[in-house]
């Protein structure tokens, strides 16, 4: 073979070893083959795929042509092209971690990662609102006492009882849950980890009322108007449904998970437990959830305030 053609193929090689889209295809299939809940799949699939199309239109197809330059100049892309902070921050989690995982899979030489040299876009630390108790009592009153009404009354009452995402719980079967009990079990939380969540008496009560129902053989938990399973955007709709029938703007799926979580704090959860039945990895995601208004914390003063427990402890030990 003579000196060109020996350059020619060296070249194909680097770019056939190289090829972003290939290394991208690659990183899917690790991912799937370590489980990923099905919604996490979704993501980094979106996600890169963002990426990849990005590359494609600035010439960038190997892996050496991405510089930190070209990941800073995607990420103001996607912020010109309308996506939020909270979107473009979750792009650059999967770049990184796609990244990360190159350098530890192909152990390239001479090769700095450019991820490295790219500072996480910052989000705001928005707190997000809960659905409030009242606006659940008016979807509540407003379901009658059909197979719709009963099924969307369980339906109300589970997410806000349990806490549980709108994804888990349209993946839950009827053998997941001890109508009696209360006790539910997830198999297939965020992250593939299971836990167990739990309804008081009055949704066991109303959830036993729907199951009574229930004529066809389907598994689901909740099934929709052909007894199907109910998907995550049938939940969302029934949701959504219920809400504008009572005129409720602040009544998505996830909004009764932000509803638990104040709640049970409210309550006198330990934030602890809290944190397991929401199936979190640790405190700081948890904090989003808890809002705190002025009526919390002037409740809060109340039950502690320092004078008022002093003149307390004055006045016990008088007695």
């Amino acid at each position: 073979m003579d000196t060109k053609n020996q350059r020619q193929t060296t070249i194909i090689k680097k770019i056939t070893d190289d090829y972003l889209p290939i290394w991208l295809e690659a990183f899917l299939i690790d991912r799937r083959s370590q489980n990923l809940s099905p919604n996490t799949l979704r993501y980094y699939q979106r996600d890169l795929n963002t990426f990849s199309t990005y590359s494609e239109s600035q010439a960038v197809s190997t892996i050496d042509q991405v510089t930190p330059d070209v990941l800073r100049r995607f990420l103001l892309w996607l912020s010109e092209t309308g996506h939020n902070a909270g979107g473009i921050h979750g792009h650059y989690r999967a770049v990184r971690a796609f990244f990360i995982w190159y350098e530890k899979e192909a152990e390239p030489d001479n090769w700095k990662n450019p991820i490295a040299k790219v500072k996480a876009p910052k989000v705001g630390k928005q707190i997000l609102e809960p659905v409030s108790l009242e606006t659940v009592s008016a979807m509540l009153e407003n379901c009658g006492t059909n197979f719709y009404g009963m099924r969307d009354k369980a339906l109300i009452l589970f997410l806000l009882d349990t806490g549980a995402r709108a994804s888990e719980v349209c993946a839950m079967d009827i053998k997941d849950v001890n109508a009696i009990t209360g006790e539910a079990f997830i198999r297939h939380g965020k992250g593939n980890k299971a836990r167990k969540v739990y309804l008081g008496s009055k949704s066991r009560k109303t959830l036993r009322s729907y199951l009574r129902t229930r004529t066809d053989g389907n598994a689901a938990l909740f099934v929709g108007k052909t007894r199907e399973r109910l998907t995550y955007d049938g939940i969302k709709q029934t949701i959504d449904r219920r809400a504008k029938s009572v005129q409720a703007e602040n009544a998505s799926p996830h909004a009764f998970r932000r509803a638990f979580a104040i709640n049970c704090l409210r309550a006198g959860m330990n934030i602890y437990t809290l944190k397991e039945l929401m199936g979190h990895e640790d405190l700081q995601v948890l904090q989003r959830y808890l809002k705190v208004t002025e009526v919390d914390t002037a409740i809060a003063h109340r039950q502690f305030a320092p004078v008022d427990n002093l003149l307390r402890r004055t006045e016990k030990g008088m007695k």
